[in-house]
């Protein structure tokens, strides 16, 4: 295997930072509703894709399967009411207690390979999953004390989770046959197409928003999307699984600084108790769930 350009282990920690910026740009994007914020996020996302799948992989669009293009465009469903779920709790809970919830994604992963797939777990993975969990009941029952609004969103953050599972579930059929950038290209441009729609019975205006939003737009499709999670899919070539879903466990970490010095968001006792207890729920089920099958890494954030 041939020498990296880079180190992996610097990617990872750019990755991690990078799709750490998620929520609180999110957040500085505050006139603009949750779903056009997401439609302008891959749209943009797409349009910078373009060039580069239609040079290099156009071929491959004559080749995919109809069960595929079925798989992907599913996919894409679930990724665009992902964001809906994800960034609407935003509106409504902390950085930290939102993004805190959805990183359990890989638990509601592994729960849907066991409905869909039979897939057992070991006694550790149960466990860690336990621990997890009630890390996420703090975090909710805190919330629920300032507000019950907050709550709301944090039931948001979880439905999002759910929905990015129902995402990684399609995706992982089909990338079986697909390259990544053609299968990434393709389920993007469906999400937008779900979100135009969307938006359109919705009555939400499409442009008017102020330039520094339009930034926020340009920034989301870059640095979570494109320094975020495709560095994380490169250093796939030199790292374990394991290894990488290891440093995206810390995006909650990096998140809530970033929310503190931006936003000025303070972080509540149950936010720090119910936030590492989750944390190392986690550490310990990827740890038990590693030997298993491999984690597929995608496009959260």
């Amino acid at each position: 295997m041939r020498i990296p350009p880079i180190n992996p282990y610097v990617a990872v920690v750019i990755g991690v930072a990078s799709v750490s910026t998620s929520a609180v740009l999110v957040k500085l994007a505050d006139q603009a509703p949750s779903a056009i914020i997401a439609n302008h996020r891959l749209l943009l996302a797409v349009i910078i894709m373009a060039p580069f799948v239609l040079l290099k992989s156009r071929h491959e669009f004559q080749l995919i399967r109809k069960l595929d293009w079925l798989l992907s465009a599913l996919a894409g469903i679930f990724l665009a009411f992902h964001f809906i779920f994800w960034f609407e709790s935003l509106d409504y809970t902390s950085v930290a207690s939102s993004v805190v919830l959805v990183t359990l994604q890989p638990i509601f992963a592994f729960l849907g390979t066991y409905l869909f797939f039979k897939e057992r777990f070991s006694y550790g993975a149960i466990i860690s999953m336990i621990i997890a969990l009630l890390g996420s009941v703090i975090i909710s029952w805190g919330d629920f004390q300032v507000s019950g609004i907050a709550l709301f969103g944090d039931i948001l953050a979880l439905l999002g989770a759910v929905l990015i599972t129902g995402y990684f579930l399609m995706g992982q059929q089909a990338r079986k046959h697909l390259s990544l950038m053609t299968y990434t290209f393709i389920v993007y441009g469906i999400s937008s197409l779900t979100l135009i729609i969307y938006n359109l019975f919705a009555g939400n205006a499409f442009f008017g928003y102020p330039a520094d939003h339009w930034l926020v737009f340009l920034g989301l499709a870059i640095f979570p999307t494109f320094l975020g999670h495709s560095l994380f899919n490169w250093a796939l070539k030199w790292l374990s699984t394991s290894t990488i879903s290891m440093g995206i466990v810390f995006e909650p970490v990096g998140a809530s600084i970033l929310a503190y010095f931006v936003l000025g968001e303070t972080i509540t006792w149950s936010q720090w108790l119910g936030g590492s207890i989750v944390l190392f729920g986690l550490f310990l089920f990827i740890m038990s769930t590693t030997k298993k099958r491999k984690v597929t890494l995608s496009e959260r954030n």
